[in-house]
């Protein structure tokens, strides 16, 4: 299926690895024209040329968007080397390090929390979307997280700062109503990064299994996430969506939060 994405111009916030990375990917084998966005030049520019490896179109910036300075410069950067950005995908941020419960995470942690999901995507959109609304065409996509709406006890700041992120991907398709900007968001569920490798490290340890990742997988999957689905997610199970959000063809999709995660949410 042919997405018509080429000629399109997209970032992708927190792009240098996993989800981000991947949705880099997607998009500029789809034909547009990709900024890869991270705070290392070296794993940005990596990224880039895996791309253009692939005959995909690609530029990188850096930039910290948990500050409005921060956010300034990377748009300004990246307006400064494509034409223009169709598409915004704000993919950065993520939970504070480590699992901590909600008494021991700190009122500062909750305000970087807040900063680094939450507010990061909002100054993007503030940046970058009333010029999408002024030419008539653009998507704006949230990856948010089934935590926004099926929150851990270990994890509160991060829940709450996906829940937001629901709550104004809707808010922002009101505002932008018959503009031809769609806002959607995803929420993907437990996906495989090698970030997740220490978490199935400790858990083998701590259930007995030794060193085998495939039964400490099978055993979260079983006993913690309590998916319907027997696997991890995969990077592009998230990327798809993603694609197909920032297509053409979903311009009849807007304000709507798209689980992605294996049946794990035990709601409607």
């Amino acid at each position: 299926m042919d997405l018509k994405l080429r000629g399109r111009f997209a970032l992708v916030t927190g792009s240098t690895s996993g989800i981000g990375a991947a949705i880099a990917h997607a998009l500029a084998v789809e034909g547009a024209t990709v900024v890869v966005h991270g705070r290392s030049e070296a794993r940005a520019t990596a990224v880039v040329e895996s791309i253009q490896k692939a005959s995909g179109s690609a530029e990188w910036v850096v930039g910290d968007l948990s500050t409005d300075e921060g956010a300034r410069k990377v748009i300004e950067h990246a307006l400064a080397r494509v034409e223009r950005i169709d598409i915004l995908v704000n993919n950065v941020g993520g939970p504070v390090e480590g699992k901590v419960s909600f008494f021991d995470t700190t009122l500062p942690e909750w305000v970087d929390s807040f900063s680094g999901n939450a507010l990061s995507a909002i100054r993007m959109i503030h940046g970058l979307v009333p010029a999408m609304k002024s030419r008539g065409w653009g998507r704006v996509i949230q990856i948010s997280s089934r935590n926004g709406i099926s929150p851990h006890a270990n994890m509160p700041s991060y829940g709450a700062a996906k829940a937001a992120m629901n709550n104004f991907t809707l808010g922002l398709s009101k505002e932008l109503a018959f503009s031809g900007v769609t806002s959607n968001a995803v929420m993907p569920g437990l996906t495989y990064t090698k970030q997740l490798d220490s978490y199935l490290q400790q858990t083998a340890r701590q259930q007995g299994f030794g060193n085998d990742l495939e039964k400490a997988m099978d055993y979260v999957l079983k006993n913690i996430v309590r998916q319907t689905v027997s696997r991890l997610g995969d990077v592009n199970d998230i990327a798809n969506y993603v694609c197909y959000l920032a297509s053409p063809l979903s311009d009849f999709m807007t304000g709507t939060v798209v689980r992605i995660d294996g049946g794990s949410t035990p709601t409607v």
